[in-house]
Formats: structure tokens, C-alpha cells, sequence
């Protein structure tokens, strides 16, 4: 049997399906070796969304997959499909933050309102402190 590693292309056959991913069961061309077997996660199923797993795969189909990660101390097998796409889907969502509303264009103008206030606030604090330094 061939030492599997990460990159590697391998013929799986599914053999679960749950609702978090694939157990597949990984083909080797010799009969003789030991079975080995691995999970498919949704997310790499395909890129996009995928609602239902079922939709996409059934128990017996067989294909080929990526080997992304081998857990080393218990040898489980993690694969993707998604990483074989010829034309992956690119999603460009671009949500910009705003921590005031963006139309009423007030910038810091809430915190430069405050800001004598902090500074005076702060200075007393530190005058506070020194003088108790200084009567130790």
C-alpha cells in the first residue's frame, strides 16, 4: 500500500452521508491492502453553498478527491472535491462597517465633543496618584 500524503489525488467511494459531510472509503488498486477511510466536510463538497448533501452525492457513487489534511496520531483522512473544481465559484461580498450611520457624515465629531472632558478627568486622576506617591 502506498503512504498517502497531503495533495495527493485518490479514487473514494462514499460509503455515509450525514449532514456535516462524506465517510468515504478510499480504492486502492491493491485488493491486498488495508482499507482506509476518511471524511468528505460540506463545506468541501463544492465551492458555494451546499443546503443538503444528499443533493449532491449518494451512498456507492465513486470519484476522485483531494487529501487535505491526515491527522497524524489517529490517521483519519480529511478530502475535498471542492479543491478539484475546474471553475470554482469566486464570491465577492464586500460589507463595509459603520459604527455611526454613514449618511449623517459625524466622523468623530461625537468624541472630539468629549474629549476636553477626558483630558481633564485624566489629569485629575494622575495629580490624584502623584499625590499619594508622594505622601508614602
Amino acid at each position: 500500500m502506498k503512504e498517502q500524503k497531503i495533495g495527493d489525488i485518490v479514487r473514494i467511494e462514499v460509503i455515509g452521508l450525514q449532514d456535516y459531510g462524506a465517510f468515504v472509503k478510499l480504492i486502492e488498486e491493491d485488493p491486498k491492502s488495508k482499507e482506509q477511510k476518511g471524511l468528505i466536510h460540506i463545506s468541501e463538497v463544492q465551492s458555494g453553498f451546499v443546503k443538503n448533501i444528499r443533493e449532491m452525492m449518494t451512498i456507492g457513487q465513486k470519484m476522485d478527491a483531494q487529501i487535505i489534511d491526515i491527522d497524524e496520531y489517529n490517521k483519519k483522512i480529511s478530502l475535498s472535491i471542492r479543491s478539484l473544481e475546474k471553475n470554482p465559484q469566486i464570491h465577492h461580498f464586500y460589507h463595509k462597517k459603520h459604527f455611526t450611520d454613514s449618511r449623517q457624515k459625524i466622523g468623530f465629531k461625537p468624541l472630539g465633543k468629549l474629549l476636553d472632558g477626558w483630558v481633564e478627568e485624566n489629569e485629575a486622576y494622575l495629580a490624584h496618584l502623584q499625590s499619594e506617591t508622594h505622601q508614602r
